[in-house]
């Protein structure tokens, strides 16, 4: 039944769309509607595996831990999440649907094992890809925490993380460029050594 209905909603959404009474609808420009939005939840909460949800995490929460994962997002999840979880990024805020700010309910609701799910085989249809080695995977189970802490995350712990996040070449020529200039004097001279 739910696979019929699934149907009909597709063809006449198609129907609208290809009637032109519905612009530009499969564009990633626009907001998700509240109903797509909450389709998109159903689907993505009814895609997990029965007991999923009631899987708890095997790492203990540490301060080693913790930084450890922040580390590890800023590296590897900031691009579209942002070091402070909240999506706003150039590439969270073009992804369709958009990054989510993870420090609200509809990510902090979830439990452990849905945030580890999600972390670990990504979602479908959307900009989440699914992360670390097939089977269990520590560094999915240890970033759970660092989402669950990233609504009390403090201006250090950001400080800390920026230096973990991924640099272009450019990026990186400019850096070098500017500690060379700091290097030396104004006429290219070294600097002085300070006593």
């Amino acid at each position: 039944m739910l696979w019929g209905a699934l149907s009909v909603v597709l063809l006449l959404g198609v129907g609208l769309w290809i009637s032109g009474l519905v612009p530009h609808c499969c564009g990633a420009r626009q907001a998700p509607s509240q109903p797509e939005t909450a389709l998109a939840r159903f689907f993505r909460s009814r895609s997990l595996p029965s007991g999923a949800t009631q899987n708890k995490n095997p790492f203990a929460l540490s301060p080693q831990l913790l930084q450890e994962a922040s580390r590890h997002f800023a590296d590897h999840c900031a691009s579209c999440h942002g070091n402070d979880g909240g999506g706003n990024t150039e590439m969270g805020r073009n992804l369709y649907p958009p990054a989510p700010d993870m420090r609200l309910g509809a990510t902090q609701k979830l439990s452990d094992g849905e945030l580890y799910y999600v972390i670990h085989n990504g979602v479908r249809w959307t900009g989440m890809p699914a992360w670390g080695e097939p089977g269990e995977d520590a560094g999915s189970w240890k970033l759970v925490w660092f989402v669950r802490h990233v609504p009390h995350l403090t201006g250090d712990e950001l400080h800390d993380m920026e230096r973990f996040n991924p640099k272009s070449a450019a990026e990186r020529e400019e850096e070098k460029q500017a500690e060379d200039f700091l290097n030396r004097g104004p006429a290219g001279d070294p600097a002085p050594k300070h006593r």
